[in-house]
């Protein structure tokens, strides 16, 4: 599509002066695309093909330099030219792969090692959601009996492990306990986490006292899984890149993003917006929550027997490496759902 709408001299010419610009953060020349591009052209043919691009609104010209730097639409329309799939390099490859290797079973804990990961495969900050808490499925739970007296509430969804210390009730046998596990584990298996709190505070109401105890803790428990921070919040990691990467950006745009981070209401809007099963790209101000900012959100969704789960993504200056942050998002949203997908089973 892009070809047909520019011709492919000036979508490889627009192609260049992003890789460059990218590459230096310094406005780019009609001779440094010329010697580097490999265009076979003159950089007098470059040159005009630049202003015209420029005429076209995907570059701009700086007033104090003699080359031009990409706008927002020309990055989108870098973006929209790529092939699909993408290629990572190989040390993304292995980083990926290595912390996958790993045995792990909490996903929001995972999700967390992953936005290390993705900071440090990008060089940006990582960004993820983790699952719902109200539309999680109880796959598990277990009472166990611990020396010092106390039971352990273990709940499982989704590769989640939510854990209670609670008093054990004096009157409650061993016999008792494995009765009650069972009559716990019928109630709520295969419910959704506010399927299986109202399950549960419906037994306390007409339970005995050492039942209600277990009841009302397990309630307790699953409140925290339904109104806790799933659905609410963003897991940030790598913010530090971002200081690292400001040289690119205005001062507000710098001010506005940390701002949204540290608030995350404008970033859970964002991540909230990932739809399609492949790379989201928001670039500059495209959405609503991110104003004029400079900078791009790179997100895929991930999840399990068809249904999403959560996100992840980067965000970074709108002069980033996409390829291959578009690359590295792909596979580690791919690998988290397949993750999703052996914790399910």
């Amino acid at each position: 599509m892009a070809e047909r709408e520019l011709g492919t001299r000036k979508v490889e010419v627009l192609r260049a002066v992003v890789e460059e610009y990218v590459r230096t953060g310094e406005p780019v020349g009609s001779e440094t695309i010329a010697e580097r591009s490999g265009l076979g052209v003159s950089s007098a043919t470059i040159r005009n093909e630049m202003a015209a691009l420029e005429e076209l609104g995907y570059l701009s010209h700086p007033h104090t330099s003699a080359g031009r730097i990409p706008t927002d639409a020309g990055y989108r329309k870098f973006v929209d030219a790529l092939p699909p799939g993408g290629r990572m390099r190989d040390a993304q490859r292995r980083a990926i792969a290595g912390f996958f290797a790993e045995t792990m079973i909490d996903l929001e804990d995972v999700l967390k090692g992953t936005t290390q990961l993705l900071s440090r495969v990008t060089q940006y900050a990582g960004l993820a959601v983790p699952p719902s808490g109200s539309n999680e499925i109880v796959m598990r739970t277990e009472l166990i009996e611990l020396g010092s007296g106390l039971l352990l509430l273990v709940v499982g969804q989704r590769g989640a492990v939510d854990k209670v210390m609670i008093d054990r009730p004096a009157q409650l046998d061993a016999e008792g306990l494995v009765s009650l596990e069972r009559a716990l584990t019928d109630r709520v298996r295969d419910k959704t986490i506010a399927e299986a709190r109202a399950e549960v505070l419906k037994a306390a109401a007409g339970a005995g006292e050492a039942e209600k105890e277990v009841f009302t803790a397990a309630a307790d428990v699953f409140g925290g899984m339904q109104f806790g921070a799933g659905a609410h919040h963003v897991l940030v990691g790598g913010v530090a890149n971002l200081a690292d990467e400001a040289a690119h950006w205005r001062r507000e745009t710098v001010r506005r993003l940390f701002e949204a981070l540290e608030h995350e209401s404008e970033m859970l809007e964002l991540m909230r917006d990932v739809t399609t099963e492949d790379v989201n790209v928001t670039i500059g101000a495209e959405h609503p929550h991110t104003g004029e900012w400079e900078a791009s959100i790179v997100s895929a969704p991930f999840g399990s027997g068809g249904t999403a789960l959560g996100a992840v993504g980067v965000v970074g200056p709108t002069a980033m490496d996409y390829v291959g942050v578009m690359a590295s998002v792909r596979a580690v949203a791919k690998r988290l759902s397949e993750l999703a997908t052996e914790l399910d089973a």
